[in-house]
């Protein structure tokens, strides 16, 4: 639905020699409204499965790309599908989460947002019901978590605030997950395309630092 859109990320990707899949789960639009509308109160539930299909229909039709150097980035709604990812699966040998949301139930309040998303939970506020909230929070399945992970947040980001990023990073150092935490000053949810130039060169930078970091078929992390 989307590829009709010029994303220079995927391009630099596949200069540097990474194959790159992008898929329409559900949740995205160009299938009628019961499929864009089906991941409502259920994050990570269809999403989740069609992604995990598709890649597994993408390895088994190309063989040149490596099952054992595999990673996975996104940034906001895909930040979140990253940090589900890594609560679930250890296929992964990077991950990059960009502007994430890892507790739906803290940005009730704090996100610009938040709140208008109560119609999810079937207008229950989180003290009403906080297991639904808590349920599509990817923080609560991050236990167990080992696959190394960048997380990128912006300072001023008013969507995903920065404790949402900070939070995850403290999860992952915690449990001695290989994580780094690159922090934008004076930046907003949309730093990757309206930040300051110097910021977005930096951003797609460390990407391709930490994918050829861990994808290096010795990689230790060193």
């Amino acid at each position: 639905m989307r590829s009709d859109n010029y994303f220079f990320e995927f391009e630099l990707f596949a200069r540097r020699g990474f194959a790159v899949l992008w898929l329409n789960a559900r949740g995205c639009q160009g299938y009628g409204d019961p499929f864009c509308t089906a991941i409502l109160g259920d994050w990570g539930g269809a999403d989740w499965r069609d992604e995990q299909r598709a890649l597994d229909h993408a390895l088994a039709e190309i063989p040149q790309v490596d099952v054992e150097r595999l990673a996975i980035a996104g940034g906001s709604y895909g930040g979140f599908q990253v940090t589900w990812a890594i609560g679930h699966t250890d296929r992964f040998r990077a991950a990059v989460a960009d502007r994430s949301v890892v507790d739906k139930l803290g940005t009730f309040g704090s996100s610009d947002m938040g709140y208008l998303r109560a119609f999810e939970y079937g207008d229950a506020p989180p003290w009403d019901a906080p297991d639904r909230y808590l349920r599509q929070s990817p923080l609560m399945h991050i236990g167990g978590a080992r696959t190394p992970t960048l997380v990128i947040h912006s300072a001023f980001d008013l969507r995903c605030p920065i404790d949402q990023g900070e939070r995850l990073f403290a999860a992952l150092a915690v449990q001695g997950v290989p994580c780094e935490l690159l922090r934008f000053p004076n930046e907003s949810h949309g730093l990757s395309r309206g930040g300051r130039p110097w910021h977005r060169v930096k951003r797609l930078e460390a990407y391709l630092e930490w994918f050829e970091r861990w994808l290096e078929p010795t990689a230790t992390g060193g």
